[in-house]
């Protein structure tokens, strides 16, 4: 089952390093990572999404809140949970699909940020379910470079 991982970290040098060993010392692909700063700059967010049981999983969070630079973690997947990717990447075209493209963009809430003679670049933020469905609607024009923030999640109150 795909787990997500919030954890609070003192923001200071070799946190992540620590977290990501701790998770390959146990086998674990993360799924993807994401970290930034919260409102404090002391503290920053760690969103790990893994793919593990409840019992690993358990043991993985035990071992987390035994590092000293970790101020909470919390498994997202049991919880009301917000989450969010932003997607960067580049569409081909020609003149005869590149109006349709910009719409079908459109209307799905994508921005092209750039259009060239060949390809537009486009940004578009979802959750998991919509970022998968734009790119398999735009798979028939081509779909290159494309980047992925990974998951960022939020509790709800």
């Amino acid at each position: 089952m795909k787990h997500i991982i919030s954890a609070l970290v003192e923001n200071k040098f070799g946190v992540l390093a620590r977290i990501a060993g701790l998770f390959s010392a146990r086998g674990f692909n993360i799924g993807s990572l994401a970290v930034g700063e919260t409102e404090d700059p002391s503290v920053s967010r760690i969103t790990i999404v893994v793919n593990a049981d409840d019992r690993i999983l358990e043991q993985v969070k035990k071992q987390l809140n035994k590092l000293v630079d970790i101020i909470s973690v919390t498994d997202l997947t049991k919880k009301g949970f917000i989450d969010r990717e932003l997607l960067l990447f580049k569409v081909d075209v020609d003149q005869s699909n590149k109006a349709k493209v910009g719409h079908f963009l459109e209307k799905n809430h994508a921005k092209i940020l750039h259009s060239g003679a060949r390809s537009v670049t486009v940004e578009f933020v979802g959750d998991q379910q919509h970022v998968s469905k734009l790119l398999e609607s735009l798979k028939e024009y081509g779909i290159n470079d494309v980047v992925r923030t990974g998951r960022i999640a939020l509790a709800k109150e």
